[in-house]
């Protein structure tokens, strides 16, 4: 019993005490550290130079050094025996010139989805489109210098979310604009857009400022039709078409384009959204 009543006070104070502090977290990106083992993203066709080797129970590392046993050759063995049914991930499928990631409030990596998810939304409705609104959210990782492989773009396009057109008016495009610059702007094409202190400065749709009398054609994807990242995009839509394939289904072969044309995957920023 004399156990009981000292135990108590003790955990109690601990958890005065833990609830007085104030924890913040936040994830970060840290580069992989490979000091050990020299190892590198593989392709389909590089796994030795990249990964290693393994030789019984020993790994032999990139590197130069060797691991008999132990977590490290425990790892590298089974890394190793996922390579063959990855193969098909690992294609080499195109190149870039630059990373390019999605940085706030506009980037080349989010320029480029944009774009042609406009062009896409056009060819796949065979409606004319005016404004592409997509998320940021939606592109999960950065677009990598050099080698781009097949897992690279699935990996940056995961989700299940259809192409759509919209016909809205142009009070209605304001109005998500006006939310936006209130909040978080997104991924915005065919506009360029200047805000200041959580307002609209300025709105232009291909050249000319916005109309709000005037029906405009808006590509956008299925998660942002009816609240996703806070957007409805589809509300008082004056059309709607939820069009065939999902995001990767069109930027799988686009990606490829650019190697059978012999181009290297290359975008620009173009100041479509500027916060003043």
């Amino acid at each position: 019993m004399k156990i009981r009543f000292l135990l108590v006070p003790s955990l109690l104070a601990l958890c005065l005490a833990a609830g007085a502090q104030e924890h913040v977290f936040e994830w970060r990106r840290v580069p992989m550290d490979n000091s050990r083992t020299g190892c590198s993203p593989a392709t389909a066709d590089n796994v030795p130079q990249a990964i290693g080797t393994m030789q019984g129970d020993r790994y032999f590392a990139p590197s130069g050094r060797s691991f008999k046993g132990g977590a490290t050759a425990r790892v590298a063995a089974i890394i190793l025996a996922a390579q063959p049914q990855m193969a098909p991930l690992k294609e080499v499928i195109a190149h870039s010139s630059e990373e390019m990631s999605t940085d706030y409030p506009e980037s080349a990596l989010s320029n480029w989805f944009v774009d042609e998810l406009m062009r896409a939304v056009a060819d796949s409705s065979g409606k004319k489109v005016d404004i592409g609104i997509a998320n940021f959210g939606g592109i999960r990782t950065s677009m990598p210098k050099g080698d781009v492989i097949k897992d690279d773009i699935m990996s940056m396009f995961p989700f299940k979310n259809n192409l759509c057109y919209v016909a809205l008016k142009g009070s209605d495009v304001r109005y998500i604009l006006e939310d936006m610059a209130a909040t978080r702007f997104q991924v915005l094409g065919g506009v360029k857009v200047v805000a200041k202190d959580g307002k609209l400065v300025s709105v232009e749709v291909g050249g000319k400022p916005l109309n709000d009398n005037k029906v405009y054609g808006v590509a956008t994807i299925s998660f942002l039709l009816n609240g996703g990242d806070g957007i409805s995009v589809a509300r008082n839509a004056m059309e709607l078409q939820i069009l065939d394939g999902y995001i990767i289904d069109t930027m799988l072969p686009f990606v490829r384009s650019y190697e059978a044309e012999g181009k290297p995957i290359e975008y620009k920023t173009d100041g479509r959204v500027v916060i003043l």
